[in-house]
């Protein structure tokens, strides 16, 4: 009876010892949710980080993610025993599983042509407005994205300083807010369009050329009628042309064009960093100038507003720490957030592929 009760619990075991086990399937869509939200709040923290890099006359800096493996060990045991020296002798085992995970995550920082390409090279009409199509607000894109369209400058007077070269000159400011606050409109009555268009070279020895028109819809909408004529005013839209094409440029266009002066990353970032409110003893110690005074209109706002303090905020969207202050940007802040969600849009636009530098490969184990 001891023998068949040893085999029996012997035989027991084989399931343990010689399963299989798959943790794969388990493993996937918990993985990929966790480290998709991580790559995006490391993202998120990044942009903020440089934004509050810039405000500090520091350098901003860009290091991607290029690889993740996540590894997984299993590792079981099993023993069965009898005791000799007790009577009556008695079987005796236990059972051992350990699981082993591996990360190791591969970065590589952004030097060189691509670092200039990301930060200094404007972004092309062709790639920010069809944005656009896709839903996003062209008020808030524009205002983030573009330095002046036709005559109309976005250039706003925190700025340009008085002395300056071009104190003297008027930058039809308000128009450009007027048009701006006018083509938000029409998108969101269905009349405004936006369509992108691709140009092959026949003989093959250049690269397709993208071009944007933008169309404005009739309507018999009264209240939408006055909207219309203003628009078409503004952007100088004759009615020869059923669209304009928008092209890379500033001064007055040829007929039958729109000039855009679209922006750098770097001035993107900065517009937004030089209006972030800092704390008084920061200018005091000379770590950064005095932040502008108070806007008086709606429009000299800051599309992003950023909070400071020497607490870890509770209800950050996205927080950082810098010079022994936190700053975030709250997330009951539902235009802040919008606006620093089409900045990182703006950010992985500005990006290109770059031919392998230096590698920093973190394993980590656990």
């Amino acid at each position: 009876m001891r023998r068949l009760a040893l085999r029996i619990l012997s035989f027991s075991f084989l399931p343990f010892l010689t399963g299989c086990y798959s943790l794969g399937n388990y493993r996937l869509g918990k993985d990929q949710d966790q480290y998709s939200t991580s790559i995006i709040e490391s993202n998120k923290k990044q942009t903020l980080m440089n934004l509050i890099r810039l405000r500090y006359a520091d350098t901003p800096g860009l290091l991607d993610t290029t690889q993740l493996i996540s590894g997984y060990q299993l590792q079981r045991s099993a023993f069965v025993g009898v005791a000799s020296d007790t009577f009556p002798i008695r079987p005796n085992g236990g059972l051992a599983a350990q699981l082993q995970e591996s990360p190791t995550f591969t970065f590589q920082p952004v030097t060189g042509d691509a670092y200039a390409h990301s930060f200094l090279r404007p972004l092309p009409p062709a790639t920010l407005l069809p944005l656009a199509m896709g839903g996003l607000p062209i008020d808030v894109l524009l205002r983030l994205s573009i330095q002046s369209i036709n005559m109309m400058s976005n250039n706003r007077p925190f700025s340009r300083n008085k002395g300056d070269i071009d104190d003297h000159i008027d930058p039809n400011i308000d128009n450009f807010f007027e048009l701006i606050y006018d083509l938000r409109q029409l998108q969101a009555a269905g009349l405004l369009g936006i369509q992108l268009q691709q140009t092959s070279d026949p003989s093959g020895k250049s690269l397709p050329t993208n071009h944007v028109y933008l169309s404005i819809a009739s309507t018999t909408d009264p209240t939408l009628l006055g909207v219309v004529k203003k628009t078409r005013e503004l952007l100088n839209f004759s009615p020869k042309y059923d669209r304009m094409e928008v092209v890379y440029g500033v001064g007055e266009p040829r007929p039958g064009e729109i000039k855009i002066l679209s922006r750098s990353m770097l001035s993107i970032l900065g517009q937004v960093a030089y209006q972030i409110q800092v704390p008084d003893d920061e200018v005091t110690s000379g770590s950064t100038t005095s932040h502008v005074d108070v806007p008086v209109h709606h429009e000299d706002r800051s599309l992003i507003t950023v909070h400071s303090s020497h607490d870890d905020p509770k209800q950050a969207f996205v927080s950082v720490y810098y010079d022994n202050y936190y700053y975030w940007i709250d997330k009951r802040d539902f235009e802040s957030k919008l606006a620093f969600t089409i900045t990182q849009m703006l950010f992985e636009l500005s990006k290109t592929s770059q031919t392998p530098g230096a590698l920093v490969t973190i394993p980590v184990s656990k």
